[in-house]
Parts: structure tokens; C-alpha cells; sequence
């Protein structure tokens, strides 16, 4: 609602200047019309005079006619078909370009203000071409100035907005993690409790040997929160040693009805890198590539590089992304599944982005066709 407030009053602020800015304009038109028809009544009066000889030039007519040093005009004699200049700069010295351009600039002149005509015992001896003076010129852009700088404070008033919403978003975020990481630990003690009892008592060992991988399971999860809640440290390590661990663990423990693959280069590739969040993005990309298929296809994993990045692909052939989505994907929030909170990507996107300084994409991906997302990553030296 406040924004839709924000808007309205915007729009009647630059509509306001407009329309006064307009007014504005018009009114030095006309009193620019005004000057001219003064200034055309006393040429009228010089010309008159010196047809007749039989008069004086008043003062008021001199000062009239010499006043006049910002309207740019030309004056076509209709005797010789001359064509005179006032307040007008020419850089052509050719007389017959000269006269060309004075030709042109009278023609545009006229589209701006109608031509004033000197008569004298009902004959036309000069017509008056007038355009727009220095001030009037400088005022056209005037608005759109203006309207460029409310826009550019409204920018940054959207800007640190923004940043605001989105600072808090991420201390409630962060919050959010340290406090699931508190409450899982108290449990998972108890279990690690519970499992050293039962080791005691004549239970089957392999009830107890799955039990202590569901607790490191949950051990890894619990840890994975507590780094999201907080800022990661990074150290060099193995992109494709790490891809590898985690495409095993998630190939383990998928349907069968998921075919997997990957395609590694033979060296290693080195990047500054958090493992355990590393491996929560994997595996939260291949779970949404996995649901996307609705739990039967193919999910291949690749890596590549170039002189200053490694690049870590996940392909799904599920239903694919519409490129009008590819960017919205990521929000917080965002899902198209009837059961889900829209926020496994957009964790992926957290960690990459801000965790690892690298970028995630959606690289292709087309209706009916699948989907591949990219994670890139600075390479680092060996």
C-alpha cells in the first residue's frame, strides 16, 4: 500500500512541474511574440522614414530597435531578395552557402512563431523571421532536467529502501538458522545419549550402526544452520573432489528410478570453499531437479573451467523453466509445488553468491525440455 502511496505522489509531483513548467514556457512565448511586434512596429517606422524622407527617427524607436540583442531573426527584403541576420552567429563565409543557410534557418524559424511583415502603402517590403531566444531555448530542457533528478532521488529513496528490507530480511534469516541449529542440538545429544545405552543392551548392532548415521546426518544438517546463521570460513579446496562426495551420497540414497551421471575433468580445481554448505547446495539442486521430473529421469553432473573460473552444471530432464521465470526462481518464497516453502533455491543462491562471491543461473532450460542450472567459482591458485 505504501508503495502504490509512493507512486501516486510521485506521478503528481512530476506532473505538477510539467504542467507549470508549460505554462511557463507559453508565457515567454507570448511575451516573446510581444518584443517582436514591438520591435516590427519600429523597423515598420525606420523604413517608413526612409522611404518619405520627410521625418526624424525618435529615440523611443532607436532604443526599441537597438534593445533587441537576444531574439535571433531574419529580415527578407523582398527588393534584391535579400536576406539579413540579427543576434545570429554564422560560420559560413561563402556567400552562396550563406544564403542558403539563412534560407533554411527563416523556413524553421517560421515552424516556430508565424513571420511578422513590414508594409508600407500596401506592399510587403519585410518579412520577419523570430525564433526562440537563449532563455527559451535553455528552458525546453529545463523539465526533462528536473524530472531526471527527482527520478534519481527517488532511486537512491528506493535504493536504501530496499537495502533496509533486504538487511532485515537477512538478520532474520541468520536469526532463523542459529536458533533451528539450537533447537536440533538439544534433541541430537539426547539421541548420541541414547545410542551409547543401547549399545549396552542386546539390541542388533545394525539398528544402532543405521541410528549413528542418521545422527551424523543429522549432525551435518545442524551444522549446516549454524553456518548459515553466521559467516562461513573458506578454505582451498577440491571442487571436483567435493562434487564427487556429493553426488555419491545423493546417488546412494535416491530412488532407482533416477538415473545418474557425471563428467569431471581429470585434475583437480581449486576454489575457496565451505564444503558443507557446498554440498547443501548440490544436493539442494538435485532434490528440486529430482521433484521437477516428479521423481523419475535423469540428473547429470558436470564441471568445466576456464582460465579464471571452475563451472559446476546440473542438468534435470524434468518439465523445464520458462525464460520469463529463470530470474524469479531464486526470490525467497518462490514455488511451484503445492507443498514447499520456496526457499531451497534461494538458500543455493545465498550461499553462492554471498558466502562464495561466485553466481548461479539458470544457464537453459526450455518447457518439456529440462532444465540446467550453473554455479560459477573463482579458480584459485595451486
Amino acid at each position: 500500500m505504501n508503495r502504490w502511496i509512493f507512486i501516486i505522489i510521485s506521478f503528481f509531483i512530476i506532473t505538477l512541474i510539467l504542467w507549470n513548467t508549460s505554462l511557463l514556457f507559453d508565457q515567454l512565448k507570448e511575451n516573446e511574440r510581444a518584443k517582436m511586434q514591438l520591435w516590427a512596429s519600429a523597423q515598420q517606422e525606420l523604413q517608413e522614414i526612409q522611404l518619405s524622407a520627410n521625418s526624424e527617427l525618435s529615440d523611443v524607436v532607436l532604443q526599441v530597435l537597438t534593445s533587441n540583442t537576444t531574439t535571433p531573426m531574419i529580415l527578407h527584403t523582398h527588393k534584391g531578395d535579400l536576406y539579413d541576420v540579427r543576434n545570429i552567429k554564422e560560420t559560413k563565409k561563402d556567400s552562396i552557402q550563406l544564403r542558403a543557410a539563412r534560407k533554411a534557418m527563416a523556413e524553421q524559424f517560421s515552424q516556430e512563431y508565424k513571420p511578422l511583415e513590414i508594409t508600407f502603402q500596401e506592399e510587403v517590403l519585410t518579412t520577419i523571421y523570430y525564433g526562440n531566444s537563449p532563455l527559451i531555448r535553455s528552458l525546453k530542457y529545463y523539465p526533462a532536467i528536473l524530472i531526471l533528478i527527482l527520478l534519481l532521488c527517488f532511486a537512491v529513496m528506493y535504493f536504501f529502501y530496499k537495502t533496509s528490507k533486504s538487511s532485515e530480511q537477512n538478520k532474520l534469516w541468520a536469526g532463523m538458522a542459529k536458533e533451528t541449529a539450537h533447537q536440533i542440538g538439544t534433541p541430537l545429544s539426547s539421541l548420541v545419549g541414547w545410542t551409547e545405552i543401547l549399545k549396552t543392551e542386546n539390541v542388533d548392532p545394525d539398528y544402532i550402526v543405521e541410528m549413528e548415521k542418521d545422527i551424523d546426518r543429522l549432525k551435518t544438517i545442524t551444522e549446516r544452520f549454524s553456518k548459515v546463521g553466521s559467516i562461513p570460513t573458506l578454505e582451498k579446496k577440491d571442487i571436483v573432489k567435493e562434487t564427487k562426495e556429493a553426488y555419491e551420497y545423493l546417488k546412494r540414497r535416491s530412488s532407482k528410478l533416477i538415473q545418474f551421471s557425471i563428467d569431471t575433468p581429470s585434475k583437480p580445481l581449486y576454489v575457496n570453499l565451505n564444503e558443507q554448505l557446498y554440498g547443501w547446495v548440490i544436493e539442494n539442486l538435485v532434490k528440486n531437479g529430482i521433484d521437477a521430473m516428479k521423481g523419475k529421469g535423469d540428473i547429470h553432473i558436470s564441471i568445466s573451467s576456464n582460465s579464471k573460473n571452475a563451472f559446476i552444471s546440473i542438468t534435470d530432464t524434468g518439465k523445464g523453466i520458462p525464460k520469463s521465470k529463470h530470474k524469479h526462481i531464486f526470490r525467497p518464497g518462490y514455488t511451484t509445488k503445492k507443498r514447499g516453502w520456496g526457499l531451497g533455491l534461494s538458500l543455493a543462491k545465498r550461499i553462492v553468491d554471498e558466502y562464495h562471491n561466485g553466481k548461479i543461473k539458470v544457464s537453459k532450460s526450455a518447457p518439456g525440455k529440462g532444465t540446467t542450472i550453473e554455479i560459477s567459482l573463482r579458480l584459485v591458485q595451486d
